[in-house]
Formats: C-alpha cells, sequence, structure tokens
C-alpha cells in the first residue's frame, strides 16, 4: 500500500498493518513534497493496491494541488490501486446551525480550507470513476488524543462563547481514527462516504471544560459572541462560526466500526495520573517556548 502523508494517523495506521505489508509513503521527511512534483519521480510506475491518502491540502488557494499531483502520479503507475481512502474533513458541510446531518447533507464549505477540501474530494471522485478505483471519503471532525487536547489554550486562559453563542464541536480519538482508516482499506468493506465521528454532542465550551476538569485547570472565561473578534485568534474563531452534529449511523453499520472512545469523556475517564501529569509538562514546555517566540519577535 501507499501512504500519502505521514503524520499522526497514517503513523499509527502504519503500526497497525497486518506483519508482512508492504508500505511505502510519500512524505518531507523522505524528501517526497507533493508541492514538487519533481521529487515524486521514485514513486512513478508502482502498483500499490491500496492509497491512503492523509495529506492536507496547501494553506493557500481554493484548490488541492497537492491531490493533482498525487493523481498524476496514480494514472502513471504499472497498476492503478484497487482504492483510495482519503481523510476530508466535515467543514465541508460549513454551518448546520447545530442540526444533525448525514452524508447525504449538501456541501456548504465557509472557509478556504474547506473550499480545498471540497476541490480534493471531486478530484478523487472523478478519477476513480474514471479509472473504476474504489473510494472511500472518511469526513473526519476533529481530532484528539492525550497529545492532541487544548491544554495550551486552558493554560493561556483562552475564552469559549457563553452558552448561548456556542457551537456543537464534532470529535474523533486518533486510535479510533486510525481504525476507521483499516476498516475502510478491507476489500469487503463497501466504499463511499462517511462521517467519521465518534458519538459525542459537546458543544466547545462544555468541551474545553470537560478536558479543564480532568486536568486540575481553572475553567476557560465564557464570553458573549460580540466580544469574540477581539479576544479569540482568527483561525480558532472560524471554528466558531460552525455548528453541527454528525450522525455516524452508517459508520457504525457501513464499516461496522466498534469505538474504542464512543464520547471523549470516555478517554478522559481512564487516563492514569502519571499520563495526565506528563501531559501538562509538556504543555507548560510548549507554552514557555510560544512566550519565548513572542519576546524574541
Amino acid at each position: 500500500m501507499l501512504i500519502v502523508g505521514y503524520g499522526d494517523i497514517a503513523r499509527r495506521v502504519a503500526a497497525r498493518l497486518p506483519v508482512g505489508t508492504e508500505v511505502r509513503s510519500i512524505s518531507r521527511s523522505q524528501g517526497a513534497d507533493l508541492d514538487q512534483p519533481t521529487t515524486l519521480h521514485a514513486f512513478t510506475g508502482g502498483s500499490d493496491e491500496v492509497v491512503l491518502h492523509t495529506a492536507p491540502p496547501p494553506s493557500t488557494g481554493l484548490t488541492d494541488t497537492r491531490t493533482t499531483h498525487l493523481l498524476a502520479l496514480l494514472s502513471a503507475a504499472a497498476i492503478l490501486p484497487r482504492r483510495v481512502v482519503y481523510i476530508s474533513t466535515s467543514g465541508v458541510y460549513g454551518d448546520c446551525a447545530g442540526a444533525w446531518i448525514d452524508e447525504t447533507a449538501p456541501l456548504h464549505p465557509q472557509t478556504p480550507r474547506a473550499v480545498r477540501r471540497v476541490d480534493a474530494e471531486a478530484q478523487l471522485t472523478d478519477w476513480c470513476l474514471q479509472h473504476r478505483v474504489q473510494l472511500t471519503i472518511l469526513r473526519t471532525p476533529g481530532i484528539y488524543a492525550l497529545s492532541r487536547l487544548p491544554l495550551v489554550r486552558l493554560l493561556q486562559g483562552t475564552p469559549v462563547l457563553c452558552e448561548a453563542d456556542d457551537v456543537y464541536t464534532n470529535h474523533i480519538h486518533a486510535d479510533d481514527l486510525a481504525t476507521i482508516c483499516l476498516h475502510a482499506m478491507q476489500r469487503q468493506t463497501r466504499p463511499g462516504v462517511y462521517n467519521a465521528s465518534d458519538d459525542s454532542t459537546l458543544k466547545m465550551g462544555a468541551y474545553m471544560a470537560r478536558v479543564a476538569e480532568r486536568f486540575g485547570l481553572p475553567l476557560p472565561p465564557q464570553i458573549p459572541r460580540d466580544l469574540a473578534a477581539v479576544r479569540i485568534a482568527a483561525p480558532l474563531l472560524s471554528f466558531m462560526r460552525e455548528s453541527r452534529r454528525l450522525k455516524n449511523t452508517r459508520l457504525k453499520h457501513g464499516l461496522g466500526i466498534e469505538l474504542r472512545y464512543p464520547a471523549v469523556e470516555d478517554f478522559l475517564a481512564q487516563l492514569e495520573p502519571h499520563a495526565i501529569q506528563a501531559a501538562l509538562t509538556q504543555a507548560r514546555l510548549q507554552l514557555a517556548t510560544l512566550a519565548q517566540g513572542s519576546i524574541d519577535a
């Protein structure tokens, strides 16, 4: 198989592949850069049965040129893959005013990053239809794990929206997402689009409060939306403009997924004291590094 992008989720997937699985990976750490097609020559003419595409789009523009370059590479393969699995984002749905939505909901991206994701999905869909390759798209919400909790934001005292103005968020643990990827790659699994989300129905402020309570940190201050623009950084604020609740019925029945962590609380409850302290220490180091960077700047 070919793994495109070798970040946290890709590593979790690779670690759980059956013994003897031949894996190739396209990653900058190995000198293969999707932004520079000339660096991909070593992958020309491959014959990978499955492609797991985890690479995000570029940070600018309205198209995903990385997916464009990947598909050009796959088109030149000696044998086309049987299946492509793409980790997309639930941001493609845009703001749904807190409504429950399934995979049939119309796409209404409202940020440039979501527009690029929609473009990637469209490119992959067209290419896979043209070449009769099975495609599975995993629309993924906020990914969390011990190393991916908002501890730095809590330590900084970053505000959240007050209950009346707050938005629903969706989550998936990194290990559960790796399991979903593994199921999606199997030959007997039905291809298609899946909301790769857990059962959580938390608003963002409640999520932050759950984490704060478990780690013994002060609850984040709550502010009304009309103050958010001057108190909250623009990248984070963009997530506070979209509210939706993802239905995962197709994920459970279509892929046969049994979530290890059906809700964020399930993960937080099983954390050992030493893990909590280690995560807090790491977060404080990150915060110190950020502060030093601000001073140097």
